[in-house]
């Protein structure tokens, strides 16, 4: 049977905690561990994991393990997305990409551009909205930045109504959208509406790096 709580990269097996044949109970230091290995694998050598960045690390540790006792403490709903705030060059995307390997048991999600999403409306219209309000897991990076879409002039605020979109499949399914932004609150509703912003707080789980973490880039 296979161990779970265990992870091979290349020749090297990375405990993740222990497996009692029905759960894991996950070692935060050893996630770790596995966690600076990997993203050194993905981003190259001089990726690490900040100790500044320890607090919002467990909290989508624990989200992504479903450690429903831990996401209880938190304040964290496991049934919804998570929603990654932060300044630019904080490490969002790269978290976000990294952290889909912590559970190679459970069906990853794509990470998908706003502005490629964006882009293609511009090219194929509201097929775009469906397409992209079907029934895979997404992760859309850097929620905000994107342009309106304009297709044979009609204009678009193409990621609010996928955002309208994947709230109906989150009611209807209870499939999780994630995503990751450089803007606040308020900054997401004066972009997207007041009705949209409303469906993100029913979508999602806001963690928020520090507004003073620096850039890792």
């Amino acid at each position: 049977m296979t161990n779970p709580s265990k992870i091979t990269e290349g020749a090297v097996t990375y405990s993740l905690g222990t497996f009692d044949g029905k759960r894991i109970a996950y070692d935060f230091q050893k996630v770790l561990i596995y966690l600076n290995a990997k993203g050194k694998l993905l981003f190259g050598s001089d990726f690490r994991i900040y100790e500044e960045d320890r607090d919002i690390v467990l909290k989508l540790c624990n989200y992504m393990v479903r450690d429903f006792s831990s996401c209880r403490e938190q304040g964290i709903d496991p049934d919804k997305g998570i929603l990654l705030s932060g300044p630019v060059g904080c490490g969002k995307t790269s978290l976000m990409k990294l952290l889909r390997h912590l559970v190679p048991h459970r069906r990853p999600y794509e990470i998908i551009p706003a502005r490629n999403v964006a882009f293609g409306f511009n090219h194929i219209g509201f097929k775009i909205i469906e397409h992209y309000g079907n029934g895979r897991f997404y992760c859309f990076d850097d929620l905000g930045v994107e342009p309106m879409g304009r297709h044979f002039g009609k204009d678009c605020n193409v990621m609010g109504e996928v955002i309208l979109s994947r709230y109906e499949l989150f009611l209807q399914t209870a499939i999780p959208t994630h995503g990751t932004t450089n803007l606040n609150a308020k900054e997401l509703e004066d972009l997207y509406g007041n009705r949209v912003r409303s469906r993100m707080r029913k979508m999602f789980n806001l963690l928020a790096f520090d507004k003073e973490t620096k850039d890792k880039r």
